[in-house]
């Protein structure tokens, strides 16, 4: 809306990242084909949520956490960091909750977001030269 250069750039480079998390937890997702927990252990996990047949690693979590880390990298302030890793946080957790993620999912999917976070501005910093 303001035609700030600075803005449009943090948020392209916001999308790429997500974008690239997007595309490993996907290829991890099949390539490692595990079951969510409701389906491993119906007799102790209860399905309360909804998502696809595969468990590892956590999509919902890696989308928080990169866009967590982008949000914190552009804007580097105490007052978006914190309730942007807070929102991040309770994504994670809510799908443990729901039974539909074990905590390794979800700690690679937070790794892998905040991964793809770094790289995409750090690449952005080596290709603008700043």
């Amino acid at each position: 809306a303001t035609h700030n250069k600075d803005l449009r750039i943090q948020s392209y480079n916001t999308a790429a990242s997500i974008l690239f998390a997007n595309a490993l937890t996907t290829t991890l997702k099949f390539s490692v084909d595990r079951p969510r927990p409701f389906a491993a252990h119906p007799d102790v996990i209860y399905k309360k949520g909804v998502g696809g047949p595969l468990s590892f690693p956590s999509g919902h979590t890696t989308n928080a956490f990169a866009t967590a880390t982008s949000l914190s990298l552009a804007f580097p302030r105490w007052y978006v960091i914190v309730p942007a890793y807070t929102y991040a946080i309770a994504i994670g957790y809510s799908r443990m909750y729901l039974g539909m993620h074990y905590p390794s999912d979800v700690i690679v999917g937070a790794l892998i977001g905040i991964g793809a976070s770094f790289l995409t501005f750090q690449t952005q910093k080596w290709i603008t030269g700043m």
